[in-house]
């Protein structure tokens, strides 16, 4: 796989993950490229990293297999403990920029619990198993036109870390993301793109010498094109 890579040092590796690529699977016997398969084979240290060496190693978060960009992974024990404790504590800021459905012309903040809906691995604003608090901001950058739909780039903020909770948290204002055939089957059917449209864009954290660090990964052209347009 080509995977970019956007910074790296000795402790840790941030890359630009591509669309489609699963950052690890749940069997070590599994052959399918994955951001840990390629990580093991670039930077062989991170085999001894992390909390589950064998499915994970070095793996600190997680992006959604359809969602791109910027992912860390850690090249030192000493770098993963200290980052999750920053993920635990939300010291760890992460921007996000997604295409989604309609016109948003202002910014907006969604406080609204998720959970997992009833007979389902779906999660929901309705969702009664496992409700968790779920914070999200939303500023609008740009109105267009695509294939007679109308469209808003947006600049999300997750404010807490809940599994698909960007997607669900904008689906649940009628403005699911773009692509997202999960949370929003009937508005996405048609539409002729490959994967839901969403991209982290940047991750700031605290380095090992305590200096706040932001990194930045660029669009994948499916994207890029459509918000040139």
């Amino acid at each position: 796989m080509d995977i970019p890579v956007v910074y790296t040092d000795d402790h840790v590796v941030a890359i630009n993950k591509p669309p489609g690529v699963l950052v690890h699977t749940f069997s070590h016997q599994s052959e399918i490229e994955t951001v840990v398969s390629w990580a093991q084979e670039m930077f062989p240290e991170i085999a001894e990293v992390g909390d589950d060496l064998i499915h994970r190693p070095g793996v600190i978060h997680r992006l959604d297999r359809e969602t791109s960009g910027v992912l860390l992974v850690a090249r030192s024990q000493e770098f993963y403990i200290h980052i999750k404790k920053q993920f635990l504590e939300r010291q760890v800021h992460k921007v996000y920029l997604g295409i989604v459905h309609g016109e948003v012309t202002e910014p907006g903040t969604i406080d609204a619990a998720i959970g997992l809906v009833r007979g389902s691995t779906r999660r929901s604003t309705h969702g009664q198993k496992m409700r968790k608090e779920a914070i999200t901001s939303y500023n609008p950058l740009k109105v267009f036109e695509w294939g007679g739909r109308t469209c808003t780039l947006l600049e999300i903020t997750p404010r807490t870390g809940r599994t698909h909770q960007i997607r669900v948290h904008m689906n649940s204002i009628n403005h699911p993301i773009v692509g997202d055939k999960l949370y929003s089957p009937k508005k996405n059917k048609d539409v002729p793109v490959l994967r839901h449209l969403l991209h982290a864009f940047s991750i700031s954290f605290l380095d090992l010498d305590g200096e706040r660090r932001t990194i930045e990964a660029p669009l994948w052209s499916d994207m890029n094109e459509l918000v040139s347009l």
